[in-house]
């Protein structure tokens, strides 16, 4: 059987190949503007799993947002450095980031923690929870899919999945004290042979206050 890859394998193999696989994530553009819509100038954002920093760090720095990406992918901070320069790009483990409770608008988190077990990613949903001023936003995009560490294959790279289905991630948001105040349910498809049509939600929850 062939070993899975880490997160930070497999996005350092990628690349900018990440990109061309995913384009025209409308879901995710949508959800973007709605949060544009929202937050006050200049705040303050933290974007886990930036990626190559494209669209989600880009766009939420032109509009005059304080931004900093994390991702585990030593490549894909390289990239999003040299891309995305009005933001800021680090290297980190989302399962060990810390920040301080309430300081920051915004927490972001676009298909970052599918490679989570299931533990994993409820612990750095709840952990994002506490970041967020009152009146903050967490918004999440990924794959709404029952699995439960299961053995899939992602653009050729052997990988073990964890995610839930759209209602059990509203339960765990709505757990860790946030209401949710967007939601979309979109079926997305890409012009790449190597993805399959997939079903992503795309979840913004607010504390209150």
């Amino acid at each position: 059987m062939t070993r899975p890859e880490t997160a930070a394998e497999v996005f350092d193999a990628l690349g900018t190949d990440y990109e061309t696989a995913f384009p025209d994530q409308a879901g995710q553009k949508a959800v973007l503007e709605w949060l544009l819509g929202r937050l006050s100038p200049g705040a303050t954002i933290v974007d886990l799993g930036s990626g190559t920093g494209r669209p989600v760090a880009e766009t939420l720095a032109a509009a005059g947002h304080d931004v900093t990406g994390y991702d585990v992918s030593a490549k894909m901070i390289e990239i999003a450095r040299a891309r995305v320069p009005a933001a800021r790009f680090e290297q980190a483990d989302l399962r060990a980031l810390t920040r301080p409770t309430g300081s920051l608008d915004a927490v972001t988190a676009f298909f970052s923690l599918l490679q989570m077990t299931r533990g994993e990613l409820d612990a750095a949903l709840a952990k994002a929870a506490t970041w967020l001023v009152p009146g903050g936003y967490l918004v999440l995009g990924t794959v709404a899919v029952d699995a439960d560490d299961v053995e899939s294959s992602f653009l050729g790279h052997p990988i073990r999945t964890s995610s839930y289905l759209p209602g059990q991630f509203v339960a765990r948001l709505e757990g860790a004290g946030l209401e949710i105040v967007y939601r979309e349910l979109v079926r997305y498809e890409s012009s790449h042979p190597g993805v399959r049509p997939e079903e992503q939600v795309y979840l913004t929850a607010r504390k209150p206050g």
